[in-house]
């Protein structure tokens, strides 16, 4: 949810600071105060493109910073964004203090707000949102069966392919199988092992330098043990040493680090003689290699220039030669497979349209309810459900789910967007979020002027909605209804100010007096006693 965030030169704002409370907080001021340019401020924390016109003018920049963290966890546990947007359209962004791209920004703190303006219902006027909604909803029920049937639809899917692929070979061209053939007899008849070039690599250098080498080791031998060799005046410093340890201690020290060097040295002096002995040199064994090296390295020369690809080329090559060799029992091996995932798929998505289909009646039913409670009259959600064709199937599911608005009784249920008007849709998105209560994993709603064309006793039912609503998330409502405001437990107030500096939007938390006198101004205009008198009445009677 939002800690926090100021806002400096944009549109009419020079500098503001905005702390929402975790329940319901609302904005309120004149037409024209400038209300909106603070939820534009927060699109861009969410990663929404920037443009210069909202640069405040005679500024060169304008910035945005925020403090975030999520219900659930410590307070300590923030997140803190911020978002610079420059004259020359260059826009800079940071998410505790490390650089972050746009698209970050839309991943990171995007989901976690809800943005519900008059004009920006996409969730809700798109159809392919409605099933996540109603899952959100469901809950475990639905997730298993949706989480069976992907793993289902994957499968099925990787079936298709392999069929495909199987199909396909079967109509490889002679020439193609030929070149398979070739590759494959000829990579074959030299039989490369893994690691075999590399063996060999090393075994050439070495015999082709076997005299050289034989005489570095046996150099090596008679310098550490030959006679008057590092041993002998090893162990002659050794042996002094030890005598005169014999009356002062440290001596001896010295002389067992020296029997320890000892060791190592006839250690080294024994290998060097071991390989000098065992060192070989045989003409036939050198030529045989030699021949086996150079049949590897045409191997390289076709298909190289490193082993992994002559290893490649033949496994492709063989596969090539398998398809079609072994093309009917392959074909009807993959056939099985793509039977046996299709039917497994469509258990699946038998399971997971039975799940939805018990919970959207269920579903619809308490969005409908929370509908009337805003003098809707009898309108209506309609969850409806129609299996698609196989080849419509998505990894969302295998039918086709929308909700429908119904403005009546005996009226048909229509699509959202083509029936509903904006304050009706407006509503039935406010009823569905109250419905999805704890269950939506959006932490922050904020609403723009949701109350559009709305008075009487549907701006009170429209209130304790709202207010109901903020019981299970932090929501943030700018708002021209007292009814509304009154249930704010923050209050912040928009004011137009003219000053040396220009027009200026004020941002200001208001209470106690403040505030009546703000409610008052919603009620009728200004702060007569009568209106006044009415604040005070609708303020007490929303702590009830």
């Amino acid at each position: 949810m939002i800690d926090e965030i100021q806002v400096q030169n944009l549109a009419l704002i020079r500098d503001a600071s905005f702390a929402p409370c975790p329940g319901l907080t609302v904005i309120t001021g004149e037409t024209g105060a400038g209300k909106t340019a603070l939820l534009s401020a927060l699109k861009l924390l969410m990663g929404a493109r920037a443009s210069t016109d909202l640069i405040r003018d005679g500024e060169e920049t304008l910035s945005v910073s925020g403090r975030f963290f999520h219900r659930e966890t410590p307070v300590d546990d923030e997140l803190i964004v911020s978002r610079r947007v420059g004259a020359d359209g260059r826009s800079r962004a940071t998410v505790n203090g490390s650089m972050a791209s746009m698209g970050e920004l839309a991943q990171i703190v995007g989901p976690t707000i809800d943005l519900c303006g008059q004009f920006e219902h996409q969730q809700l006027m798109k159809p392919a949102t409605h099933v996540h909604m109603l899952d959100a909803w469901v809950g475990e029920k639905v997730t298993n069966a949706l989480a069976a049937y992907q793993a289902a639809f994957a499968d099925a899917h990787e079936a298709a392919v392999e069929l495909d692929r199987v199909q396909n070979a079967r109509e490889t061209t002679t020439a193609k199988l030929d070149e398979a053939r070739f590759t494959l007899r000829r990579i074959d008849e030299v039989d490369p092992l893994e690691g075999e070039y590399e063996q060999l690599m090393h075994d050439l250098e070495i015999a082709e330098h076997a005299e050289s080498l034989a005489m570095s080791a046996s150099a090596a031998y008679e310098a550490l043990s030959g006679d008057n060799g590092a041993l002998d005046a090893l162990n002659a410093a050794a042996s002094a040493l030890e005598t005169g340890g014999r009356v002062d201690a440290e001596l001896s020290a010295l002389a067992q680090s020296l029997r320890e060097v000892g060791y190592v040295i006839e250690d080294v002096s024994a290998s060097a003689r071991d390989y000098r002995d065992n060192i070989e040199f045989d003409p036939e064994t050198l030529a045989a290699q030699q021949e086996r090296f150079s049949q590897m390295q045409g191997l390289l020369r076709a298909f190289g220039p490193y082993m992994e690809n002559v290893f490649a080329a033949r496994a492709e090559a063989a596969e090539i030669v398998s398809l079609v060799d072994d093309s009917a029992e392959r074909l009807k091996a993959a056939q099985r497979r793509v039977d046996e995932a299709e039917a497994a798929l469509a258990q699946a998505a038998d399971a997971l349209d039975d799940a939805r289909s018990e919970a959207a009646p269920r579903f619809a039913a308490e969005v409908s309810a929370v509908m009337a409670r805003l003098e809707m009259g009898g309108a209506e959600l309609v969850c409806e459900q129609q299996r698609l064709d196989r080849a419509s199937w998505t990894k969302t599911g295998p039918s086709q789910f929308e909700f429908l608005y119904r403005p009546g009784a005996g009226m048909q249920a229509r699509p959202l967007a083509r029936i509903a008007s904006g304050g009706e849709v407006s509503r039935v998105m406010l009823a569905i979020k109250v419905v999805l209560g704890a269950d939506d994993d959006v932490d922050t709603l904020v609403f723009d002027e949701v109350d559009a064309g709305v008075g009487g006793a549907v701006a009170v039912a429209l209130a304790e909605v709202i207010a109901h609503l903020a019981r299970t998330h932090q929501v943030i409502v700018v708002t021209h209804l007292a009814q509304v405001a009154v249930h704010g437990d923050a209050h912040y107030v928009v004011r137009r100010h003219e000053g040396d500096a220009g027009v200026e939007t004020q941002l200001s938390p208001i209470s106690d007096e403040a505030r009546e006198h703000e409610i008052a101004r919603m009620l009728s205009g200004s702060a007569t006693e009568t209106s006044l008198a009415h604040a005070r009445e609708l303020l007490a009677s929303a702590k009830q």
